[in-house]
């Protein structure tokens, strides 16, 4: 029983309060419905990160996984953004507890599938995609859901989903948010591996810049 309530809780309450001119009723949010999408790239570079959360028996996928996931996916595509490729490959394999020999054995895995996948790619005609229920089966780390909870906000495009629009989210505006998390240290050793912030906010932010498949 509730001994106190609100002039909010009894409006709710009361269907001709509702009615009155001026009050507006708010739909639930419907948890199931997805809050942003993932460009092609950036979903495969999470399903690395789930692969690499797997292979140390992990709970969730942590900002680091995906991190490392973007590096070796999308190398080609992040690049310009580093002076120097040999400094952040020795932060990942640290930050990530990945050897040299496993980290060697997913990048040549995951050439392979990138090469498997670009009849994929191209048939599939979408720059994003829907994660399946694999893909999913490991949880985000909080501190992750966290850092695409920003990627949305900062996100240039927006795709269809049942008459809303929703964020889609680029490598280059997740990078964005981890690289300007405060309360990280991760995003601390980041920015001191040069990274070019200006120019990864600018590319991050240009809606001109269309994500690529």
């Amino acid at each position: 029983m509730k001994f106190f309530r609100g002039k909010q809780d009894k409006a709710a309450s009361d269907p001709k309060r509702l009615r009155r001119k001026g009050d507006v009723a708010a739909a639930p949010m419907d948890p199931s419905r997805p809050t942003h999408r993932l460009t092609a790239g950036l979903m495969r570079a999470e399903r690395l990160a789930t692969m690499i959360a797997r292979s140390r028996a992990a709970k969730f996928i942590e900002v680091a996984d995906l991190l490392a996931g973007m590096y070796i996916y999308e190398w080609d595509r992040l690049s310009r953004f580093w002076e120097n490729q040999e400094e952040i490959e020795e932060l990942l394999q640290t930050i990530c507890s990945i050897s040299p020999q496993r980290w060697n054995y997913w990048i040549e895995h995951y050439d392979k599938r990138r090469h498997d996948e670009e009849l994929e790619r191209l048939s599939e005609g979408h720059w994003v995609r829907h994660a399946s229920a694999e893909e999913t089966r490991i949880e985000r780390s909080s501190e992750l859901q966290a850092i695409l909870k920003g990627a949305e906000e900062i996100a240039p495009f927006r795709d269809d989903d049942g008459g809303r629009k929703i964020p889609v989210l680029t490598s280059e505006c997740v990078l964005l948010c981890i690289a300007r998390n405060p309360q990280s240290e991760l995003s601390r050793k980041l920015r001191e591996t040069a990274l070019d912030l200006t120019q990864l906010e600018r590319v991050a932010r240009d809606p001109r810049r269309a994500p690529s498949r």
